[in-house]
């Protein structure tokens, strides 16, 4: 069992920034790879971002490419998602996940989830 639990959801501007964690527990070292996802209302969820937990390869969707950062601390069992020039359709509830598995963009490929931290970007 692995327990995650993200922070630093909120509200800011467009243009804005906000930097998420995501903090791993439990029997986390048979966790492979930790990725983000995020899901606005009667939308269906959404990559992000992922990495995995022992080596340096990182996926970005097309859509947060050169905006939003990753990062990991494999010893801690914590990632980050540094958000910048933050848009209105980046407004969701963003959950972090860990996969026993490789690296995947795929939400049903995730065996654990986070309650979600809700990001709003509006004006």
């Amino acid at each position: 069992q692995v327990q995650l639990v993200e922070s630093g959801g909120g509200l800011v501007q467009p243009g804005g920034s906000l930097r998420l964690s995501c903090a791993a527990s439990g029997r986390a070292e048979s966790s492979n790879s930790m990725g983000w996802f995020r899901q606005a209302p009667g939308k269906e969820r959404e990559f992000v971002a992922a990495h995995q937990w022992r080596s340096t390869g990182i996926h970005y969707a097309d859509s947060v490419k050169g905006r939003f950062t990753i990062s990991r601390d494999s010893a801690k069992k914590t990632m980050t998602l540094q958000m910048t020039s933050l848009k209105p359709e980046d407004t969701a509830v963003y959950y972090c996940a860990v996969r026993l598995g490789g690296i995947s963009r795929y939400h049903y490929d995730y065996n654990y989830w986070g309650q979600g931290t809700q990001v709003t970007v509006s004006s």
